[in-house]
């Protein structure tokens, strides 16, 4: 017989009753307890593995499961508004800062899954929405804020950049001249800078090998990007039509809707 610690000491007659008595409970609720498994597994059919149908859980892994949106690619020129839209000096002159926070969200430079299902190197004008899309490999796009023409001065279709130019200088069409006579002054035409109306750059659209006349270009006036106030050409601000240009290489597609 086992002796006991030191420190402890003999039980009464009493306490060893209840010691009985106490692993007589504990036996007890082991059987219950056993008693009350044998029962959910007979609920399962008396099966050793559960079965988990009855609970509708979803069997597939999380690798299976496809992203709620593709992943976006990253740009170093694609950044914070505050670096993009900075004070640049470019051809020798210097663009001033824009006030990005006067500018819509919406309409400050940012990739975005492309939403047109046009071949990569497309721009893609939604003349509505006051949006220029820059298709990309890989399902993005890079999406500028634009301004476009006035009520019956705008155009639309299918065409291609022919060719782009380094603060450009702007030559008044004569309707236009007769419209705002002051412009007659610049009949020879406007020397690039930044008071000019085509701003820091220009990309020339061609339909069939034809001049359409109208442009893509920059303009000083940031706070008319989203506005319908040109005379039909697309405009962006300048830092971004910089950014551009740097893109876009000779015979560019453009779509216009």
């Amino acid at each position: 017989m086992r002796e006991l610690p030191q420190s402890l000491t003999s039980p009464h007659h009493g306490d060893a009753i209840n010691v009985e008595i106490s692993k007589v409970e504990l036996s007890r609720r082991a059987v219950l307890s056993g008693a009350g498994s044998l029962a959910l597994l007979g609920v399962a059919g008396c099966s050793q593995t559960l079965d988990l149908s009855a609970l509708q859980l979803d069997g597939g892994t999380t690798g299976s499961i496809r992203p709620v949106r593709p992943s976006i690619s990253v740009d170093r020129n694609i950044t914070s508004p505050a670096v993009m839209y900075a004070s640049v000096t470019d051809g020798g002159f210097t663009l001033p800062e824009v006030p990005y926070l006067k500018v819509k969200p919406e309409f400050r430079r940012q990739i975005v899954v492309d939403p047109t299902g046009e071949q990569p190197g497309t721009i893609v004008v939604h003349s509505q929405e006051r949006l220029l899309y820059l298709v990309q490999p890989g399902g993005d796009a890079i999406r500028y804020g634009v301004g476009i023409g006035k009520e019956g001065f705008r155009w639309s279709g299918r065409a291609n950049i022919q060719y782009g130019k380094e603060w450009p200088t702007w030559t008044p069409p004569a309707e236009m001249i007769a419209r705002k006579p002051e412009l007659v002054k610049w009949q020879g035409g406007q020397p690039g800078g930044l008071e000019n109306p085509l701003g820091a750059r220009a990309l020339y659209i061609y339909q069939n090998g034809q001049d359409t006349g109208y442009r893509i270009h920059g303009s000083p006036e940031w706070w008319s990007i989203g506005q319908a106030m040109s005379s039909g050409c697309v405009r962006l601000i300048n830092q971004d039509i910089i950014d551009l240009y740097s893109r876009v290489s000779r015979k560019n597609p453009i779509v216009v809707v």
